[in-house]
């Protein structure tokens, strides 16, 4: 009788964080872990995830304000 040869699991950490969060990610994760470090403070893991929804909310108010000044570029002042 012929061995059954084992596949290897090949993952992929990032895609499974991906699904996660459920959209891709827009911030860099380790830059802001490493911020909050040197305030002398941890990260929660879901933190990450709550930075993210944040940062995704902001780009949409300003994207809203651009369009209702009928622009296509979005500007420091939409922030």
């Amino acid at each position: 009788m012929a061995k059954k040869k084992a596949k290897k699991k090949v993952g992929n950490k990032k895609a499974g964080r991906k699904k996660s969060m459920g959209q891709e990610p827009l911030i860099v994760a380790s830059k802001i872990k490493a911020y909050i470090k040197a305030k002398g403070l941890m990260t929660a893991s879901d933190s990450l995830e709550a930075i993210n929804v944040k940062v995704r909310a902001l780009i949409d108010e300003a994207a809203e304000r651009t369009r209702s000044n009928r622009r296509s570029t979005v500007k420091p002042q939409d922030l």
